[in-house]
């Protein structure tokens, strides 16, 4: 099959997709042409001077996941690769040729001339200093969420993508995927009425999931630069599990608000075009994975946001449950006066709309008032509302799904390589990235000390 007749199947499938929505432009997906533009964007061919060599630092799992979606976009090719541990340098050789260039000092990446762009996976700790020097040194960047791993490291990080105007992505992918988009979509169309409160959560049930990942045989201080992975840190003895478990410590992860709640935050921000909360509280535990980390395994959060000129005001609850009963699955739900709409394996949107007339009888008061009283408050409810009044209006439910072969992860490289290529702006910015980023370390500072966090979305700043 050609890429053309590839093509045609595609937008066919996304077509015949949108139409699941019913009648009505508001309910489609998107004309075709603009789903061709979309979507298939990274089909286009470019010429030798249009190439991009990328450079990944840290080679996790996030590293060679991000390489792979990477490497899937015409006219990225890749130039080198850093990491700590000499196990990951060796399998780099293995999957991409043995005269990859590999280095453990990531330094030596940003040097050469050949790399004009890097992917920064390595463990939070070391996000913004590395974004930093990367742009610093004329590189663009794709930094893994959350941006940074302490508050006061955000601002430092933007300054620095706005003198050096090079593009900087944020990794969380989902944003760019079209789940996402029609949500956006179908919120802004007012499918749910006044939006008031959203809840969005990630449960877990695994070992693999609570971060429980699987250890290399050689892992040991000559195999791995422990000096250079606690730079700027107090020196601290060789300890396997804070450098391949990293997530589960505070001194080089954020946790699981810093973790999933970016994602479920930055979904949010970008469906309802907010800039973020104003109040944080959040409350958690270590329930079940007592394997030696300092974070909770359970952990739940309230966000207040205020009124603005993009959305009204509403409450937002997160929660994120390493030791779920009820299975694996992450749903986000925008909860209107007219409907909700469910982000998580694709979109649902249901619809509950009050009648115009409020009720009388049943659980109410008229009850307990003298009998002509009450004969005389219905004669007077039924004069002044319609039957039709009475009904409660109906509205088929929407349901959405990606067509088979869409890759968001593909899609949020191919827009930050537009960018690197044309200087476009990106879907997730640093700005962007900060203010989803910025509430989750906020919600860590809430846990920890146990007090609620008065945190300025414009600013990006605590008060």
């Amino acid at each position: 099959m050609s890429k053309n007749d590839s093509r045609r199947k595609f937008i066919q499938q996304l077509t015949g997709t949108a139409l699941l929505f019913g009648a009505g432009s508001l309910e489609r997906l998107h004309a075709e042409e603009r789903m061709e533009e979309r979507i298939l964007q990274y089909d286009h061919r470019y010429s030798a001077n249009d190439k991009v060599r990328v450079a990944v630092i840290g080679t996790g799992i996030m590293g060679h996941n991000d390489l792979s979606s990477a490497l899937k976009v015409p006219g990225v090719e890749l130039a080198g690769a850093c990491d700590l541990y000499t196990g990951r340098l060796d399998r780099m050789k293995e999957l991409y040729g043995a005269d990859l260039f590999v280095t453990r000092d990531y330094r030596e990446l940003l040097q050469r001339k050949d790399i004009d762009a890097v992917i920064i996976a390595t463990s939070d700790h070391h996000h913004a200093r590395i974004a930093t020097d990367a742009m610093k040194a004329g590189k663009h960047v794709y930094c893994e969420k959350p941006m940074v791993h302490k508050l006061d490291q955000g601002l430092g990080v933007i300054n620095t993508w706005k003198q050096t105007k090079k593009t900087m992505q944020v990794g969380s992918q989902r944003i760019s995927g079209l789940d996402h988009a029609k949500a956006r979509e179908l919120y802004q169309a007012g499918q749910i009425g006044q939006l008031n409160c959203i809840e969005a959560s990630t449960d877990r049930q695994s070992a693999n999931g609570a971060w429980q990942y699987t250890m290399p045989t050689d892992g040991n201080p000559e195999t791995v630069d422990w000096d250079r992975y606690l730079a700027g840190m107090p020196k601290q003895p060789w300890d396997p599990k804070k450098f391949f478990w990293w997530r589960n410590y505070k001194d080089f992860g954020t946790g699981m608000s810093g973790d999933l709640f970016v994602h479920l935050l930055t979904g949010i921000h970008y469906i309802t075009g907010s800039t973020g909360p104003s109040k944080i509280f959040s409350s958690g535990q270590l329930s079940y994975w007592k394997d030696g980390r300092d974070v909770p395994d359970v952990l739940t959060a309230i966000l207040e946001y205020p009124q603005t000129d993009a959305h009204p005001p509403f409450q937002v609850m997160l929660r994120v449950n390493f030791i779920s009963g009820s299975g694996e699955k992450s749903v986000t739900r925008f909860i209107g006066s007219e409907g909700a709409i469910d982000v998580g394996d694709g979109i649902t949107v249901n619809h509950s709309i009050m009648s115009k007339a409020p009720g009388i009888g049943g659980w109410d008061s008229l009850g307990t008032y003298p009998k002509a009283m009450q004969e005389q408050l219905r004669k007077n409810y039924d004069e002044k509302f319609s039957s039709d009044d009475k009904k409660r209006p109906t509205k088929e439910p929407i349901k959405f799904r990606a067509p088979q072969g869409f890759n968001e992860h593909v899609e949020h490289f191919a827009n930050f390589f537009d960018g690197v290529r044309t200087g476009k702006a990106v879907i997730e910015d640093p700005v962007f990235g900060f203010r989803a980023a910025g509430p989750c370390l906020a919600v860590n500072d809430s846990y920890y000390q146990k007090k609620i966090i008065k945190w300025d979305p414009t600013t990006m700043k605590v008060k």
